[in-house]
This record gives structure tokens, C-alpha cells and sequence, in this order.
């Protein structure tokens, strides 16, 4: 068995952070969605922190490709069901967001029984950066926050193309 590497741990701390975030945006506390948002933002910028460790320690691992993703992805979700519920985001938005997500994650399954890793395009990572802003946004009810998230769905769907595009041979 590995040890973990750092980036892995890093990792796990965003994945850590998502139900402390989600306690402090559910919650009735003062300043709870000023305390969520900054959460939020500090699991969304251990994402590049993570990516970093693993590039410069030479510790990028399938298992670290396949982590960090899911994570993103646990963290968006989160933020996205807790901000229809609070009826900031249409749920519409959250359907083609997380749908996109799964459809992505089916893609890297199957790529991955083919021995094939599908790692982050530089479409999806700006994907994810505004996703992560337009959520922080939203959190602090900040009057650009709908047109971010509008921007963020239109670059999710290109993303989702581009990558179902990329991977069109793993079906036929």
C-alpha cells in the first residue's frame, strides 16, 4: 500500500470541509452564509493547491486524477442543492451542472476500463474555477451572481461536448 502524498491529503481535507461548510449554510447562525462562502472558497482553492503538490512533488497518481474530480464534484453539488433549496440557483441549472458531472464521470469509467485516464481538460478547470465563483457569489447574494452561474452552465455544457467529442472513439 502507498503512502499518501500530500496532494492526496489536501484532497481530503476539501472533501472534509463540505459538511462544515454545509452545517454553516443550513444553519440559522449569524453571518452563516458569510462564514459558508469562506469555506466554500477555501475548498475551492485547495483544488489548484492540490494539483500543485502533485505536479511539483512528482506525485500525480490515478488514484489522486480520479480523487480530485470527485471532490470538485461532491463540493459543487453540495453548494448547488443547498443554493435551489435556498432558491438562489433555478434547479434546472443544478440538474444540467450535476448531470454534466455524472455524464463525465460515466465517460471516465468507461475510459478507464480501457486502461484509458481522462484527466481534467483546461476547459473543465475553468469550468470548475467559475462554478467555484459564481457559487461564492450566490453565497454572498452579490448582484453578478446569476450571470456568473449562467455563464458557468453555458461553459459546463461546451465542457461535456468537448470531452464526449474528445472520447468519441471509446464508443465505436
Amino acid at each position: 500500500m502507498r503512502p499518501l502524498t500530500l496532494a492526496t491529503v489536501i484532497t481530503f481535507v476539501r472533501i472534509l470541509l463540505i459538511p462544515v461548510f454545509m452545517f454553516l449554510v443550513t444553519s440559522s447562525l449569524p453571518y452563516g452564509d458569510t462564514a459558508a462562502a469562506i469555506i466554500f472558497a477555501i475548498a475551492a482553492l485547495t483544488d489548484s493547491l492540490d494539483g500543485y503538490a502533485a505536479r511539483m512533488r512528482k506525485e500525480v497518481t490515478r488514484f489522486g486524477q480520479l480523487v480530485d474530480p470527485l471532490a470538485d464534484k461532491l463540493l459543487v453539488a453540495a453548494a448547488l442543492f443547498t443554493l435551489v433549496e435556498m432558491g438562489r440557483v433555478s434547479s434546472w441549472i443544478a440538474i444540467v451542472i450535476v448531470g454534466r458531472e455524472f455524464a463525465v464521470s460515466g465517460l471516465r469509467i468507461i475510459a478507464a476500463v480501457e486502461g484509458i485516464v481522462i484527466p481534467a481538460s483546461s476547459l473543465a478547470k475553468v469550468k470548475t474555477a467559475l462554478q467555484m465563483v459564481a457559487i461564492v457569489a450566490l453565497l454572498l447574494q452579490w448582484p453578478f451572481g446569476p450571470l456568473l452561474i449562467w455563464i458557468a452552465t453555458v461553459v459546463t455544457v461546451i465542457s461535456a461536448i468537448d470531452y464526449f467529442y474528445h472520447a468519441r472513439g471509446l464508443f465505436w
